[in-house]
């Protein structure tokens, strides 16, 4: 061990310097949602800390950062919870020969045999029920492992988590540990709404649920209250541990498994209960080689000693268990070469900067695209075009340039510059706000690729639900290769449109979520023909591929050629425009692209006002007076209808026969004189309904005429609650309300009260 003063001098500064930095990027991690860093560069500043204490045992504190949990016991976000029993991390290993030195440990610790339960290591973030005598009663952040977060209102909104366990036999206390996460499908569906919202994008799963997890409602709107619960309704959860149980019937922890599902506690199935530590190193090398293949993200492997009696004699240190070893994977990362840095301009007008990079394969994915975020991010990774980078995948799901190998640099490489007009349309770009880092194109009326991304999203099924609107269809109608013209320069147009406006059209394929053009695995730009034209077998340039049986052959002549003939994908979309002018009104409210107006404000304006008309002439008090709606979304209208090239779009499609008004409603102030099997009852949907998403639930209410409540109270009517309700259900048993389950929801909403006592 060093000695002399001069050694231990500059190990107190070096571990000076990697605790400061190691508590900021904590704090970043767990109270902001924020990475900062790798887990690689995180982890290796934190072994690199451990061994300095080990060789100076003397800078070693109660409160280093390798003596500790890494979250606060306090903030001010949320109320106190003091777990009932201490609530530990796991220390890690990063090799198999570090697991096998953990297990030989463990081995002679125990003097005999041991097995091991091994589990997929969930990227997630820690939660704590606490049920008390099968109620639960709170629901709390891990924190500094003794005091964490209250987030039980929150935690009610997490369809997989029972508010009451199944069974009998439970403990008059017990705290049930687990991970909340979104799935890895939920996860990229999210990211694509807050891109297409012009919202956060999350780095990972885990910084999305504690994102969503760590949220309180009174501080936000309506809408923004509706998008929180919709993101908790995607989160899921699994149970991994016990605490505060005394004397549990059982003797293992695979055994405490079985028991928590016959609960009703969601448990994963992809554990295994192996006798030699050998069998564990095999396990975790397989599911190295496999870890795309599962629902969820992982970061490696927990093994635990199955046995129940040994965590007691191994004990646990002040911060991990001894009895159990996080094996972490190293995140997937290569190298590449990025080719070039071009802009993307948004729906929103937003431009950002993508890496075009040689296409390779990362996290069993293939990669040829990611984002830079803006040009203070290209400045921040030092990247230029031509260099050969280290990109992976942030949380194994989003590509990420962390940065460049300058050593093999050969002077060929230039630097980004970004560019001052829109490549789109031409037109200045500017930051909208004082202090706004990302640049727009302020062009939203004509600019193609903000028409584009709004031709997308009236095509949507939030939308009117057009098919052959989707990201090829608005990008041929909006900025085709050919013709020169664009069918539409903008939305406006769009019910106008006839066969021969559509084709011949050649276009580029465009990312709907990046609008990056796609290319061929070649590296060629993908180009299609959406609504193409066929060629009879008549004339002077007969065409081979004319199928006389084809149904596109029964079409009549294009514009007076009898040798050519429309194709299907042509004359189906003219036939679904058609067809979209019919639909509900508040379809059209969404399609219209209205800040904050989603399909459940939507449905509140137009049951309350009746028709576009009446929107536009109410006051900013009237509107925000409709239930769901409030004073962001009515200066959000205000501000649209008074804009010229917005009130043009409404003037056309009124012209080319969209209604905008709901037939027979008697104006504002009242439903549709349609009514609905609920007019006049108020009904509160919580839990995980069977069947339907919580806004689908929260829809169908509203289209059966009823009021779709976001609390319950003696005014409610009935409450509809599934798996994972909360607070809601209990208050509904206390109030002595009526409960129904999904089954009745759905005969609820389509027949009404009557068909449920029949």
């Amino acid at each position: 061990m060093a000695d002399t003063k001069a050694e231990f001098d500059a190990a107190k500064t070096e571990a000076d310097g990697l605790t400061g930095r190691i508590l900021e990027l904590r704090d970043a991690y767990y109270e902001r949602d924020t990475v900062l860093v790798s887990d690689d560069e995180y982890d290796s500043m934190l072994r690199r800390l451990q061994e300095l204490e080990r060789l100076f045992p003397e800078l070693q504190s109660q409160d280093s950062p390798t003596q500790t949990i890494g979250g606060r016991a306090e903030t001010t976000l949320f109320a106190p919870v003091r777990h009932a029993d201490r609530m530990l991390s796991l220390d890690n290993v990063f090799s198999i020969d570090e697991f096998g030195a953990w297990a030989t440990k463990v081995e002679r610790d125990s003097g005999r045999q041991v097995r091991y339960l091994c589990e997929l290591k969930i990227d997630g973030l820690a939660i704590n029920l606490r049920y008390e005598n099968g109620v639960l009663v709170t629901a709390a952040t891990r924190g500094d492992g003794v005091v964490g977060e209250d987030v039980t209102e929150n935690v009610a909104w997490v369809p997989s988590i029972p508010r009451r366990l199944a069974g009998s036999g439970h403990p008059p206390l017990v705290e049930v540990r687990g991970e909340v996460f979104f799935p890895v499908a939920a996860f990229l569906d999210l990211n694509a709404e807050q891109a297409a919202a012009g919202d956060r994008i999350f780095a990972n799963p885990r910084n999305a649920a504690s994102g969503s997890l760590r949220q309180k409602e009174e501080s936000k709107t309506p809408p923004q209250v509706e998008r929180m619960r919709r993101r908790l309704g995607r989160l899921s959860m699994l149970v991994h541990g016990i605490g505060a149980w005394q004397n549990p019937p059982v003797d293992a922890q695979s055994k405490v498994y079985e028991l928590l599902a016959t609960w009703g506690l969601p448990t994963s199935t992809h554990f295994r209960v192996l006798p030699s530590s050998g069998e564990v190193a095999e396990f975790i090398e397989y599911m190295g080689v496999h870890r795309d293949s599962v629902e969820h993200e992982i970061d490696g492997i927990v093994i635990k000693v199955d046995e129940l009696a040994l965590h007691e004699e191994l004990g646990a240190t002040s911060r991990a268990p001894r009895w159990a070893i996080a094996y972490k994977y190293p995140p997937e990362q290569v190298n590449t070469k990025l080719l070039d840095i071009v802009v993307s301009v948004g729906r929103t007008g937003r431009v950002t900067p993508f890496a075009v990079m040689q296409k390779v394969r990362v996290a069993g994915s293939e990669v040829r695209q990611a984002t830079l975020h803006n040009q203070d991010v290209v400045k921040a990774k030092g990247v230029l075009i031509g260099d050969t980078v280290v990109l992976r995948k942030a949380g194994d799901v989003i590509p990420e340039v962390l940065g460049p190998v300058v050593e093999l640099r050969d002077g060929t490489e230039r630097e980004f510059i970004m560019p001052t007009e829109c490549p789109e349309c031409g037109t200045g770009l500017r930051a909208m706000k004082e202090g706004d880092i990302d640049l727009r194109c302020p062009n939203a009326r004509s600019c193609p690729a903000q028409v584009r991304g709004r031709v997308e999203h009236i095509g949507s099924r939030g939308g009117l639900d057009i098919e052959g609107l989707g990201e090829v269809g608005a990008a041929a109608l909006t900025q085709p290769l050919e013709p020169t013209d664009p069918p539409l320069v903008t939305e406006a147009g769009l019910f106008e449109l006839q066969l021969r406006d559509i084709f011949p059209i050649r276009v580029l394929v465009r990312d709907s979520e990046t609008g990056l053009v796609k290319l061929n695995d070649d590296g060629t730009p993908r180009q299609e023909t959406p609504f193409r034209r066929k060629r009879r077998l008549t004339g002077k340039n007969p065409d081979p591929a004319f199928d006389p049986d084809d149904a596109d052959a029964a079409a009549p002549p294009f514009a007076g050629d009898a040798n050519y003939v429309p194709s299907t994908a042509a004359t189906k979309l003219i036939a679904e425009l058609e067809l979209a002018k019919s639909k509900e009104l508040w379809r059209f409210l969404v399609a219209l692209s209205i800040r904050h107006v989603g399909p459940v404000a939507a449905r509140a304006l137009a049951a309350y006002f009746g028709s576009i008309e009446a929107i536009r002439g109410a006051t900013r008090d009237e509107l925000a007076a409709v239930d769901g709606v409030g004073g962001i979304i009515a200066d959000s209208l205000i501000d649209w209808f008074a804009v010229d090239w917005h009130v043009e779009i409404i003037d056309r499609w009124r012209a080319a026969g969209v209604p905008f008004a709901i037939a027979g409603h008697p104006g504002p102030g009242a439903a549709s004189a349609g009514g609905g099997v609920l007019d006049g009852l108020t009904v509160v949907a919580t839990g995980s309904l069977e069947g339907f998403t919580r806004e689908g639930a929260l829809e169908a209410i509203i289209a059966a005429g009823g009021k779709a409540a976001s609390s319950v109270s003696k005014k409610t009517d009935f409450v509809a609650a599934g798996p994972g309700a909360g607070s809601k259900l209990a208050k509904a048993e206390a109030l002595g309300l009526r409960i129904i389950d999904a089954a009745q929801f759905a005969v609820l909403v389509t027949e009404g009260p009557s068909a449920l006592d029949a």
